[in-house]
């Protein structure tokens, strides 16, 4: 890289756990080539060797292999320039470079995860078309984030956009081309038979994203693997980085109308949605009701329990500080010790590693496997929904209402002018004014207040946003009464506007 780039500020585009920013104006193929040449510095070869001030040479002379790094990208048209950048930067450090072309992002995970070499991921999952970013991760699947070198990244990466690149390794990289979708796939389906679940119809919503290419593979014969009982209804297959009919975002109401509507006009037992890069998954009942991700998680840390318990082993679970106090309920009954973190992937996947823990859920629709290298995928929870539906003759509503016995809020998100005041009126009336007896305070992740070991059930969580203005409230109560009644006031708090403190 002869040219550079120092007005760009790349705290703006490197955050706590990825890249992610507007092509190509901050983010340009200038930009990755810098981001790869110090993932290569920073990650790559310090991992292939015993020592940080190791060259690729030194490696593969003392008998080692040289280092390698596998990327994917998802089907945004900036994708593939990106790709070739982020690999130059890698190629003129001297480490080879596996090139997997579209995938999604658990796909990228599956492909770190079998190869054993560090991964990068082109995606900006549900942002809109103008992003792009980079998802990164150590060999194994294992995360790079903001305290495991992504922070180092990106001062090194800024100076070379000031001042260029080093020189180049005496032994440039080379670039190989891999397919591994039906890998992919047929890894997955070895985790979850659903060969043998009764006839299912199912809808699955790709958004124009990647399940358009995996869902397909996994629960189709795209792969060439045998035909599974699923009669599947495509909405949106066609992979189109525009996104013309909807955000690829589920999490947004908005965007599973045409699957809920979808599902009931076609009498379907299910319905599936998923993100950008494929790796979140979302359910719809057969009445066109959305499942919620923490009833997911307690229908699936369920299964995985049993699992565990069945080879004689204790089971652990992590569960984000948002999701659903029924988490916690169906899983700590069920034998699993349960540990409780803050939101974010970075968090959830370094408590698996830590408590080598079989399954992970967010309240975000994330959802994490041991026997996925400990990382998340959206299409292996899907199949443990459709192997529980399956495997019984009850509808999943009947099933869902089982696992949602409290009422939640949802994420509300408030624009405020000046968020620590905002926090601090939430403080000043919970916390100094009724701290103490049945109220419980926590700070793990933003401030939760929590009344649930006495009546009536409630608590709150309120989180500052990592890049905007806002606060993020999210409430659960044992009725819909009082979940209301604490979420307005709260929410009056917060806008500055009359609470009556609940």
């Amino acid at each position: 890289m002869t040219e550079h780039a120092p007005n760009v500020d790349l705290s703006q585009l490197i955050k706590s756990y990825d890249v992610r920013g507007i092509v190509p104006q901050p983010f340009s193929p200038l930009v990755a080539e810098a981001i790869g040449a110090a993932f290569a510095t920073v990650v790559v070869i310090p991992d292939a060797g015993d020592a940080a001030d190791q060259t690729p040479a030194d490696i593969v002379a003392a008998g080692g292999k040289r280092p390698r790094v596998v990327i994917g990208h998802d089907m945004r048209d900036s994708g593939p320039e990106l790709v070739d950048a982020f690999a130059r930067g890698l190629i003129q450090a001297g480490v080879d470079v596996v090139l997997i072309g579209l995938c999604s992002t658990d796909g990228l995970y599956h492909a770190s995860g079998v190869l054993d070499i560090p991964g990068a991921m082109f995606t900006a999952s549900h942002n809109p078309a103008q992003y792009n970013g980079i998802k990164l991760c150590r060999a194994g699947a294992r995360p790079v984030g903001q305290d495991t070198g992504l922070s180092r990244m990106r001062d090194l990466a800024q100076q070379y956009l000031q001042y260029g690149l080093p020189g180049a390794a005496t032994q440039l990289g080379q670039i190989t081309h891999r397919n591994m979708l039906r890998d992919y796939a047929a890894f997955l389906r070895n985790l979850v038979d659903i060969s043998t679940i009764r006839p299912l119809k199912i809808v699955v919503d790709a958004g124009n994203g990647m399940a358009g290419l995996t869902a397909p593979a996994v629960l189709g014969e795209a792969a060439g693997l045998s035909a599974l009982p699923l009669d599947i209804v495509p909405l949106y297959f066609e992979l189109d980085g525009t996104f013309p009919n909807h955000e690829a975002n589920p999490l947004d109401p908005k965007n599973l109308v045409d699957l809920q509507r979808a599902v009931v006009e076609h009498g379907a037992d299910i319905g599936l949605a998923f993100d950008g890069d494929a790796d979140r998954c979302f359910v719809v009942d057969e009445l066109g009701a959305p499942v919620s991700p923490s009833a997911i998680t307690s229908l699936v840390g369920l299964r995985e329990v049993a699992r565990e318990r069945e080879a004689g082993r204790e089971p652990a679970v992590i569960h984000n500080l948002i999701t659903s106090r029924a988490v916690p309920d169906f899983l700590g009954a069920a034998g699993a010790r349960v540990v409780r973190t803050r939101v974010g992937h970075s968090f959830i996947k370094a408590e698996m590693a830590e408590h080598n823990a079989i399954f992970g859920g967010e309240h975000s629709a994330h959802y994490y496997f041991r026997d996925f290298f400990f990382a998340d995928t959206g299409m292996l929870a899907a199949l443990h929904v459709l192997a529980a539906l399956g495997s019984q003759p009850h509808s999943l509503s009947a099933i869902a209402d089982m696992y949602e016995p409290y009422v939640a809020s949802g994420e509300i998100n408030s624009e405020v002018d000046d968020v620590q005041a905002a926090r601090a009126r939430v403080v000043q009336a919970y916390v100094e004014q009724k701290g103490g007896g049945d109220v419980v305070v926590d700070e793990l992740d933003g401030l939760t207040v929590s009344h649930w070991d006495s009546h009536p059930q409630w608590w709150f969580n309120v989180r500052a946003s990592n890049t905007e203005p806002l606060l993020r409230l999210n409430v659960e109560a044992a009725d819909e009464d009082m979940m209301v009644k604490v979420r307005d006031d709260v929410l009056g708090l917060i806008r500055n506007s009359e609470g009556d403190n609940a």
